[in-house]
């Protein structure tokens, strides 16, 4: 091997790393695409589907999330009523929703529960609340009373982050939708181990309002992965033109 060839040889390699490291961002990407078309497609049919009638309590347990999220329900049931009027709803910050165009500002989501025919609890998103402030002694608007007919979509609940709290006791403001805790934390009792998205449900005054969800997911992948593939392309000019000079050369 010639002295300008062992020059080369561990920038080189250095480079092949590099090279394999950015294709493989870039194809990453295109797989990432394809999940993403798939899933605004599934999402767009089930949010377009007509509403059917809400899964019964003794199935909720055998639910997929896969097969079951945003799917669009309907179904008969009574807001809870408790002696305490702040234990009726669970508020849920938001800066803005990806899911309802009308939703642009900071405010709540007003989580309550809702009692089926039979008994069972279902946790319910009522709408939103532009109040970007509430606090533990914010009182619940647009009581309703009596059975009304409910049309929405089913969702699952969310993980709680590494640094984000899911609860802020002092202002008894939530930061993670989780029915199941909301409920513990406001003695709901047992609930399903689902929540909906209420589409419809006018309450005196317009607040909460509910609304349509939308599906708006950002699908930038393929800018993303030609990006990474132009980087790739790049790297290979740069080590070429390096390299070439490096053969050129001769020792001293």
């Amino acid at each position: 091997m010639r002295w300008a060839d062992r020059r080369i040889v561990l920038p080189g390699l250095i480079a092949i790393a590099g090279l394999a490291v950015l294709i493989g961002l870039g194809t990453w990407q295109l797989e990432r695409k394809a999940w993403k078309d798939a899933l605004i497609a599934t999402l767009a049919k089930r949010l377009a589907a007509a509403a059917d009638d809400l899964p019964p309590p003794d199935g909720w347990s055998f639910l997929d999330p896969a097969d079951h999220e945003f799917r669009r329900v309907s179904f008969p049931a009574e807001m809870v009523k408790t002696e305490l009027l702040q234990h009726q709803e669970a508020r849920v910050y938001t800066s803005g929703s990806a899911l309802r165009d009308d939703v642009k500002t900071p405010g709540y989501f007003a989580f309550a529960p809702a009692r089926l025919s039979g008994g069972s609890i279902v946790v319910v998103n009522r709408g939103y609340v532009p109040n970007p402030h509430p606090n533990a002694q914010t009182r619940p608007l647009g009581e309703i009373d009596g059975v009304v007919d409910l049309v929405g979509v089913l969702r699952w609940p969310e993980s709680p982050g590494w640094f984000v709290a899911s609860h802020n006791a002092q202002d008894d403001l939530w930061f993670v939708r989780d029915p199941a805790a909301m409920a513990a934390a406001k003695n709901w009792g047992e609930v399903a181990p689902f929540y909906i998205e209420l589409e419809t449900l006018e309450p005196p005054g317009g607040l909460p309002k509910p609304g349509r969800l939308k599906v708006n997911l950002p699908n930038n992948h393929l800018q993303y992965a030609l990006t990474w593939y132009g980087l790739a392309l790049v790297l290979v000019v740069i080590f070429a033109i390096w390299a070439a000079g490096r053969r050129r050369e001769r020792p001293a």
